[in-house]
């Protein structure tokens, strides 16, 4: 990185946090702190939401995993609009009516407390883990790729969100949120146009579309019914809606910021924003990560996308097996880059040549060959490396093909998305923890501006919690599948417990807590045999299992076994 970088990066963090800090600071009282005294706009709202989902893995995984797996990943999103309908219906207008800090504060009313603690511990347990990965994905790519510390980096992040978050709650989250998105679309936009531009001069974009094509790459939608695959259209449209449903209408990161919305219709047209957006968002950057790809095709590429793994390997007895397949992949990417030209050329003149698309596919296999050979030196040189370089791909190529000025503004970019959806994470964690465990259990009274304080004080302790759960976390397989399948895990219980709430007026609050206690276990145990078995399962049917288990288990226990439970129902329905 050059100094213009460094300017660039720093000038644009130091004015978010410092913005927001003014702009917000001295909250008089919960309400404010919480709520934002419900004076948020319709498009800050909706801006609000889509950077409290947009991580930082969101801009790091997200390209990588298009550059290996193509368009696919989209479907994941395909139930999200329809959830935000059913939100805007059903969700906002009895949150808004029942006057709640927390979405978890209705399941109170509307059961018992048990049945809102439940379901208030559980989100604490997800988000928690959740919060403290959107710290730590950037920050292991940082200090990866740009050699530093990973725990000065886990300890920065962190910080720089406790600052403006401890300071004004709700309205600094929402506040620094629309600057923050600001930075992340203009970065993207301006990232994708130069990939064109880096492009050979005869190739157009529909000429980069079809050699991402021959590749596979722009398989966009799968109608089979294959369970075992990630996703699918059918996966999309149940399991992504249920966690798309469960995510914005039941977890507090999501449900805090359209609470703030100065009335229900502000609230409801900031969803139906993020609703229309958001799948045009999400392919958009998936694409970004097929350009990649293409551009790829024509240029240098290493072995394995991860810098750690390269070290490894020079220190290693098997540096000289490991160059050998350095020399056949940089042979093979001059062959590619020919046939490419050729295959271009012709397409130019109106002919998708056939033979040369599956000369193009062979040497695709070729080189996923080489790859995989690759990894498994790399593992015997160290069994505990991470050869997955998916999360790495993206970041590769922002340091070492973008302008000067530019790679700031990229890492700006990642570290605004980790600030956003962290503020939104600790902001929720913070009131979830103040209303629904510590001030609905204490004995006696208090002011406001007490809860005010243990608000502040809970921000300061899950931000220190995230920040040690980062400095712990390991990577995974790709760190955007392992945050949705913590949210998988937990969501599909929770949302079945409002689903029962909202829609099934006779089951009780036994029936609600036992099916929900029982219904957590089961995915749990799920879970673990999806790990350990040969039988796999796509994450996102955990969404759809969960919320329909609790549903139907509370029907039955209600049926069968508290029949005679009396009506506490206190929510305004």
């Amino acid at each position: 990185m050059q100094l213009f970088d460094w300017i660039v990066l720093i000038v644009t963090l130091l004015f978010i946090v410092g913005y927001g800090s003014w702009k917000t600071k001295g909250s008089k009282n919960v309400e404010d702190f919480i709520l934002g005294n419900n004076e948020t706009p319709w498009y800050t709202v909706g801006l609000s939401v889509m950077a409290t989902q947009a991580s930082a893995i969101t801009f790091l995984s997200t390209p990588g995993q298009a550059y290996h797996d193509g368009m696919g990943f989209v479907q994941f999103y395909f139930g999200l609009p329809i959830a935000m309908i059913v939100i805007c219906v059903t969700f906002i207008p009895m949150y808004h009516k029942n006057k709640v800090y927390t979405a978890y504060e209705f399941l109170e009313k509307r059961f018992d407390l048990k049945t809102r603690s439940l379901a208030a511990i559980l989100f604490l347990v997800q988000r928690g883990l959740g919060t403290g990965l959107t710290i730590y994905a950037p920050a292991i790519i940082l200090s990866a790729i740009l050699g530093w510390n990973l725990t000065i980096m886990n300890i920065m992040i962190g910080l720089l969100v406790i600052i403006y978050t401890f300071s004004g709650g709700t309205k600094a989250v929402n506040v620094t949120q629309k600057q923050q998105m600001f930075v992340i679309i203009s970065g993207m936009f301006i990232t994708f146009f130069l990939i064109l531009h880096y492009l050979p001069n005869d190739m157009t974009f529909t000429s980069a579309l079809h050699i991402a094509g021959a590749n596979d790459k722009m398989n966009i939608v799968d109608f089979s019914f294959n369970p075992e695959e990630k996703y699918t259209f059918w996966s999309g449209i149940t399991g992504g809606f249920f966690l798309a449903l469960a995510y914005f209408g039941t977890d507090q990161s999501q449900v805090g910021r359209y609470l703030s919305g100065k009335s229900v219709k502000e609230s409801q047209m900031g969803l139906i924003m993020n609703g229309l957006l958001k799948v045009p968002m999400q392919f958009f950057i998936l694409l970004t990560g097929v350009m990649v790809f293409v551009f790829f095709q024509f240029n240098p590429v290493p072995l394995n996308f991860n810098p750690n793994n390269k070290i490894v390997i020079e220190k290693s007895a098997f540096k000289e097996e490991y160059h050998v397949l350095e020399k056949k992949l940089e042979k093979l990417s001059e062959d590619k880059k020919v046939i490419n030209l050729l295959y271009i050329d012709q397409l130019n003149q109106d002919y998708d040549n056939p033979i040369l698309r599956k000369e193009l596919v062979a040497m695709s296999n070729k080189e996923k060959d080489l790859r995989d050979r690759a990894k498994e030196i790399i593992l015997k040189a160290d069994s505990n490396s991470e050869t997955n370089d998916k999360d790495y791909v993206f970041f590769h190529f922002i340091l070492n093909y973008l302008p000067r000025g530019l790679i700031g503004l990229l890492l700006a970019v990642i570290l605004s998305a980790a600030m956003s959806s962290t503020a939104s994470g600790l902001n929720a964690l913070a009131s979830t923890t103040a209303i629904d465990i510590y001030k609905r259990n204490l004995k006696t009274e208090k002011s406001d501006k007490h809860y005010l304080n243990a608000t502040k004080f809970f921000t300061l302790f899950w931000g220190i919690v995230a920040i040690l759960f980062a400095c712990i976390g390991t990577l995974f397989e790709n760190l955007i599948q392992l945050v949705n399948i913590i949210g998988s895990i937990f969501y599909g219980t929770v949302l079945g417990i409002f689903l029962v709430g909202f829609y099934l007026r006779h089951v009780k609050a036994k029936a609600m807590f036992f099916s929900a206690i029982i219904s957590q276990l089961t995915i749990f145990g799920i879970y673990y045999y999806m790990i350990y078995s040969q039988e796999k399962l796509g994450y996102l049917w955990l969404n759809f299992i969960g919320a329909m288990l609790t549903i139907v288990l509370s029907l039955l226990m209600q049926f069968l076994f508290f029949r005679k439970e009396p009506n506490t129902d206190e929510a305004i329905l």
